[in-house]
């Protein structure tokens, strides 16, 4: 199979942000896309986003335009993500345009299922600290497998196939989720409104009260790439709060290096939670049988005293809407979206229910949950039998030429 250069098959251009300090930039009509507006797009396609900017605005960055049909991957934080514009917009920096030269040589939809194929490799290459990104000269340099065309239409339309499979699973799990969501607002109300006067606490009371309970990140300079060795301690990263994969192991420390940075060690119950990027706020509890090992500059650190808030309550109450958006919304700051600062998050307010009733909250959950694992098992099998046919798709074992 021929491998070519993307650089020679596609033109690339990346978006760009008008001035926060300008409100009058927003709040136009003209649609400005981020990375979560590629999450958002169920069916692959972006059809609207969250923030408008005005004419004004585009002029200011030098009405960078992308056109309906354009594939748009994101370079910063969710690296290798992708959707199509399903109308005419624009974009920020962090996601890059791509537009097939001729479409008689490279078909977008195989491209798409292509890059899903090199995720992998695209953060390999990713660079940074606590945002990793990759460049348009990486993604230039990247060599498309190019068989035929009616080849690359038939690996398409069966990888469609599949992929319809998997979403029927992931809309189920997120039915379940929603179930979830609503027993929690029957229970106890609006946590932000808090029209049933549940005491107030901040998490500087719900911490154990030991030592480091809660604890940002070390600084980036305390965490460079040439502290890293092959074996060690590992360096608990963005990646593990996003996905709560904790099979996940890239980056590992020595004795040495570790004893530096215990303050930052994180052990088993502990919650790890995302301090930047479109996933902000997204977080996961440590396993039992996790490795030893330290959280890098992106995360934050909370050890509860479960006698006072449960683990699984903190997760429902810190993720749910509308606490989000109140505290800790997305779309907070100009730029890359941060975490507030800790002397501002020790104020955020927690509802704090008895104990008990915590408990028979979850207790409902198991078996919601119960109910949802038996869907994320067909989940898995679809994602198993998916990534099967994206590895044979393009070793050319798929579809014969």
């Amino acid at each position: 199979m021929e491998f070519v250069e993307l650089k020679k098959l596609c033109s690339m251009k990346s978006g760009g942000t008008p001035s926060r300090r300008k409100p009058e930039f927003y709040g136009g009509d003209f649609p400005w896309a981020k990375i979560s507006d590629l999450e958002k797009s169920a069916d692959g396609y972006v059809y609207d986003t969250v923030e408008k900017i005005t004419k004004e605005a585009l002029d200011s960055i030098n009405n960078r335009v992308f056109e309906k049909g354009t594939l748009l991957l994101a370079m910063y934080g969710s690296v290798g993500k992708t959707a199509i514009a399903g109308i005419k917009l624009t974009s920020n920096q962090a996601i890059l345009g791509l537009n097939i030269l001729d479409d008689e040589i490279l078909n977008i939809f195989y491209l798409k299922y292509w890059f899903q194929l090199t995720k992998e490799i695209l953060l390999n290459r990713a660079v940074g600290g606590t945002l990793q990104n990759i460049s348009k000269t990486i993604v230039s340099n990247l060599k498309v497998p190019l068989p035929k065309l009616e080849t690359q239409k038939k690996i398409a339309a069966i990888l469609d196939e599949a992929d319809k499979l998997r979403q029927l699973n992931k809309e189920l799990i997120a039915k379940y989720d929603v179930l979830t969501e609503s027993l929690f607002l029957e229970m106890f109300g609006d946590p932000v409104t808090n029209h049933k006067g549940w005491e107030f606490k901040t998490i500087e009371e719900l911490v154990k009260n030991k030592k480091y309970s809660l604890k940002r990140g070390p600084f980036g300079g305390a965490l460079k790439k040439d502290c890293f060795v092959e074996k060690g301690y590992l360096v608990y990263e963005q990646y593990h709060a996003l996905n709560n994969d904790f099979s996940f192991k890239r980056y590992f420390i020595d004795d040495k290096k570790f004893n530096e940075l215990k303050a930052f060690e994180v052990k088993p119950r502990d919650l790890i939670i995302s301090c930047s990027g479109v996933y902000l706020g997204k977080l996961a509890m440590i396993p039992e049988n996790a490795d030893k090992g330290i959280i890098n500059q992106a995360l934050l650190k909370v050890t509860l005293d479960e006698g006072k808030m449960r683990n699984d309550f903190f997760i429902f109450h810190f993720t749910q809407k509308h606490f989000r958006e109140t505290f800790f919304d997305a779309n907070r700051g100009a730029g890359i979206p941060n975490f507030p600062p800790m002397k501002e998050f020790k104020r955020f307010p927690f509802i704090s229910p008895p104990i008990e009733l915590q408990n028979q909250f979850a207790e409902r959950v198991k078996i919601i949950e119960k109910q949802k694992q038996q869907a994320q098992e067909s989940l898995q099998k679809s994602e198993d039998l998916f990534n099967s046919l994206l590895q044979k798709a393009f070793k050319g074992e798929l579809v014969k030429e």
